[in-house]
């Protein structure tokens, strides 16, 4: 990412965003279909906002809840001049998107892609299950739910948390304030103008979603003991290999692909098979992801791991000396080995497990 730009340079940016997003919702206005309104939408406010008020009072609450950048666009941006378009809004907060610093087209590509043409609620996308998709303004992108916790009403998308639900919900637009943008440029994306988004990012975090019937297949767990072994991470393999003896991954019977990180020692070897299962599933992700796609993520973005409810975090992201942390360990040696159903990455050490300790299955 680029260094965070000079205040005077905001109102640049801000009238740059503005006009490439006028050019977004022109084009997307001219070639959408209007859309029926969602069953669970409230009934429409009785101030009959709509037009130049409309954009208005959702720059206020957005500046309210702190979106001042965000807040800026809605008010220089004739987004509100249409209000048959449903658009839902992820606004992100103000740290992270005045440090971005971006050619034109990817700005483009990045307001697109924080945008859906659709009406989303706070309890319509808390509905939606995880790996599910929302679609975009930008052709073939869409936005995977990552992570789902009705019971506490948080939500994550692209692994970024939802902080600010329903800032904004009249007529046809709806806002939500998320953590971070959606994705990340490298230094490297800005110099080539790469846009990093993936286009089957959705497909991709589809197989998130976990059922625990039946024994594994298609995860080659032979072929990654000898990785381990033959790369140095011995005491990792030989934790591994006891687990599966014992039958502690049979349940998960739809796993396709794993991410496992190494830690140069398992210093719990001789630990009850039960806390060495959990220590050993603690360093497991069921996706695959190679460092590129780690490097992608932005700093607190969640994990899944094979232990249900304890997932990794995002402790700190891409940097110029190409380093990514996660839970404050760095990855030392990534992609030792890599396929189609498994990737390796070597750690500096092991995953702190003292909650895990403590946690039952």
């Amino acid at each position: 990412m680029a260094s965070s730009c000079p205040r005077w340079w905001y109102a640049t940016l801000y009238l740059a965003i503005s006009v490439i997003l006028a050019i977004v919702v022109i084009s997307t206005s001219f070639h959408s279909k209007p859309k029926t309104q969602l069953l669970l939408s409230p009934k429409p406010d009785s101030r009959n906002i709509h037009g130049p008020s409309m954009g208005l009072y959702a720059s206020r609450a957005l500046r309210r809840s702190g979106f001042k950048v965000m807040a800026t666009l809605l008010e220089i941006s004739p987004l509100i001049s249409f209000p048959s378009s449903e658009l839902t809004i992820f606004a992100v907060q103000d740290p992270p998107i005045s440090n971005i610093s971006l050619p034109p087209l990817l700005t483009r590509d990045l307001l697109r892609y924080h945008i859906s043409p659709s009406k989303l609620f706070m309890e319509d996308l808390l509905k939606k299950p995880q790996g599910s998709c929302v679609s975009t303004l930008l052709p073939g992108k869409q936005l995977a739910i990552t992570k789902v916790n009705a019971a506490e009403g948080k939500i994550e998308i692209n692994r970024v948390l939802i902080t600010h639900p329903d800032v904004f919900v009249e007529g046809p637009l709806s806002i939500h304030g998320v953590l971070g943008p959606f994705v990340q440029f490298t230094p490297e994306d800005i110099e080539m103008e790469r846009s990093p988004i993936d286009s089957n990012n959705c497909n991709f975090n589809s197989s998130l979603v976990a059922n625990v019937n039946g024994a594994t297949k298609g995860v080659p767990w032979a072929r990654i003991i000898r990785s381990l072994g033959s790369n140095g991470f011995v005491s990792f393999a030989i934790g591994l290999q006891s687990v599966l003896e014992y039958g502690f991954l049979q349940e998960y019977s739809d796993l396709s692909s794993v991410t496992l990180f190494a830690p140069p020692e398992l210093i719990y070897l001789s630990s009850p098979l039960p806390l060495l299962e959990r220590i050993v599933k603690f360093h497991i992700s069921p996706q695959l992801f190679r460092y590129g796609e780690l490097a992608s993520l932005p700093e607190k973005a969640s994990l899944m791991t094979l232990v249900p409810g304890q997932d990794l975090e995002i402790t700190k992201g891409f940097d110029f000396r190409g380093t990514v942390a996660i839970n404050n360990v760095e990855i030392t040696v990534p992609d030792i080995v890599s396929s189609n159903g498994f990737v390796i990455h070597g750690i500096s050490r092991a995953f702190e497990i003292m909650k895990l300790s403590t946690t039952s299955s």
